[in-house]
């Protein structure tokens, strides 16, 4: 029981949020209209996308700003009441002079975000005895796991901060298309000079033996994190590359990634679901959110451990080309 008793606790911090428990608008003609538009099926792809590409290093972000497009899940259009009145997602006030509608994309973009409590239950789950370790640290019981803890922290901290101070900006600017493909064709060549400079020191002997994670090498991670905030650049992916550069084997750097999203998937469900998760729940009632979150952590848990053993074996250079070929198809598609 103790597994599943951790996933609850893990998911209680993301849903449990004032946006979300807060009584939300009346249903009215207008957001039964908009709910229907997130289909059973729409919730089951953007779990499924979710999952498959949250600790992938092919970019989740990018992925699902796509699939929300291809599911006409985009519209900015405001939603009407059943008489006609806008929605409200901010009122028009002193600070928001011309209101902030409701509108679908507000709904799915928050949506997104949120159903990454399934990726998060999915990393409790399959390391738990690191959590467990790391909270024993806190508690000064366990000196290794307070040192985990410690590295976590330090990389989390250059992306929160920025994060908080750009968060709108990013939404507004980046979250597109094209900016998608560029930051597809960048990884991947980002992954194939990692993955060549990885080999060439293995090659020289450098990396024989095992390299100890210090809190300037965490820094120097958590730096590169702050990276992927241009959508379409892939967390998982420049924690990775970065946790290469600092001289960490694929399978650490895989797991240190796959910690500090932990912390960092936590951050962001939460944050947005202070800031749009009413306007989500409004939209979307609360089933379609928890069919997606549990879709994202079965096929998160099995992605999770796929990389782990393909790393180890292959490295990074496959998921590089693919990169490439889902750059090519989406310029074809929409650019030219």
């Amino acid at each position: 029981m103790r597994l599943p008793a951790l996933a609850l606790a893990l998911l209680v911090p993301v849903l449990a949020t004032p946006a979300f428990t807060a009584p939300a608008p009346a249903p009215t003609a207008a957001s039964a209209k908009a709910a229907a538009e997130l289909s059973l099926t729409d919730a089951i792809v953007l779990g499924v996308v979710e999952g498959v590409t949250e600790f992938l290093p092919i970019s989740s972000t990018g992925h699902l700003i796509i699939a929300t497009h291809f599911l006409k899940l985009d519209s900015e259009q405001p939603l009407l009441g059943p008489n006609g009145e806008t929605l409200w997602h901010k009122r028009p006030s002193a600070k928001h002079p011309a209101g902030v509608p409701l509108t679908l994309k507000l709904a799915a973009d928050t949506y997104t975000v949120v159903i990454q409590a399934g990726a998060i239950a999915a990393v409790a789950i399959l390391y738990w005895p690191q959590l467990i370790s790391m909270l024993w640290g806190l508690l000064g019981r366990d000196p290794a796991g307070r040192r985990l803890l410690l590295h976590l922290m330090i990389a989390f901290v250059p992306a929160a901060g920025i994060g908080f101070l750009a968060h709108d900006w990013i939404d507004a600017h980046l979250f597109s298309i094209t900016a998608v493909i560029v930051a597809q064709v960048a990884g991947a060549f980002l992954m194939f000079y990692a993955e060549y400079w990885r080999r060439r020191r293995l090659a020289a002997g450098v990396s024989a033996s095992p390299v100890e994670l210090t809190s300037a090498k965490a820094a120097v991670i958590g730096a590169l994190q702050c990276v992927a905030m241009w959508p379409g650049t892939s967390r998982s992916m420049m924690t990775i590359v970065g946790g290469y550069f600092v001289g960490l084997d694929p399978r650490r750097s895989a797991e240190f990634s796959f910690l500090l999203g932990f912390i960092t998937l936590t951050a962001a469900s939460v944050y947005k679901g202070f800031r749009s998760g009413g306007a989500m729940i409004q939209v979307f009632g609360w089933t379609n959110v928890i069919i997606g979150a549990v879709v994202a952590a079965v096929t998160a848990a099995i992605c999770v451990r796929f990389l782990v053993h393909w790393l180890t074996r292959h490295g990074l250079a496959a998921f590089g080309w693919y990169r490439l070929v889902v750059a090519a198809a989406l310029a074809t598609v929409f650019v030219f």
